[in-house]
């Protein structure tokens, strides 16, 4: 019997290489990505050809406005942080973190894990880049995972537990650009800008892309974005 899967799928390097790595382990994918407000909502097109390139079962969309709320560099009018050292993207909480983002995902997720009656739920949440967002961190997902168990119909009954899987937590950019290569992954179509140009370039200088940057040159392999800067 097929093993389903829900996969959160952004768009960018993380997300992408996870769902390569559902694939691998045998799941039927079903990908689900947001559009919550954010300013790079370009993401949600990569996604989108990502799901079709990558042959999943159905891809969804939910619309959710987190502009309401704000407080986030990425649905507010806040400035986003550029060209930061490891040492400050790695110190207290960024604005670029929105608050409750992944508890809002996970829960849609959780709810079309239940009607699919799906073994797994994949995000591609990271503790070691993303050190200082909250719901990265492997304690949130455990506490998470207990939530679930009790909120579920299949955890109520005793029937085998909904899994929250997160293959790439401790993993570091480079690795994870390795273990997609190893899987085929086209990183051409992925992308990670906070901010990007009109024409749809990344910036080059904002915390993603600097940390997409590093993983690509520690990983030997060559980033395929196009950046507004010729540099890289």
């Amino acid at each position: 019997m097929a093993k389903n899967a829900v996969v959160l799928l952004s768009g960018g390097i993380d997300s992408t290489t996870m769902l390569a790595i559902a694939k691998s382990q045998g799941y039927e994918t079903y990908a689900m990505s947001f559009r919550y407000g954010q300013r790079h909502a370009l993401e949600l097109e990569r996604a989108k050809q990502i799901a079709e390139r990558m042959d999943v079962k159905k891809h969804t969309v939910i619309d959710i406005d987190l502009r309401s709320f704000g407080g986030s560099a990425l649905t507010d009018n806040i400035e986003v942080p550029r060209d930061r050292s490891q040492e400050e993207m790695g110190t207290g909480i960024p604005v670029t973190y929105v608050p409750a983002r992944n508890t809002i995902f996970l829960s849609f997720a959780l709810a079309w894990a239940e009607t699919l009656e799906a073994d797994a739920i994949f995000i591609g949440v990271n503790a070691l880049d993303y050190s200082g967002y909250p719901d990265c961190r492997p304690e949130y997902i455990e506490a998470y995972q207990r939530m679930a168990d009790l909120a579920t119909k299949a955890g109520v009954e005793g029937k085998a537990l909904l899994k929250i899987l997160t293959p790439l937590i401790l993993m570091t950019k480079a690795e994870i650009i390795r273990k997609g290569a190893e899987l085929g992954v086209d990183y051409g179509l992925t992308f990670s800008c906070y901010d990007p140009d009109e024409r749809g370039r990344a910036c080059g200088t904002c915390d993603s892309c600097l940390l997409r940057k590093m993983g690509f040159i520690e990983a030997g392999i060559s980033d395929p974005t196009e950046y507004q800067s010729t540099e890289q």
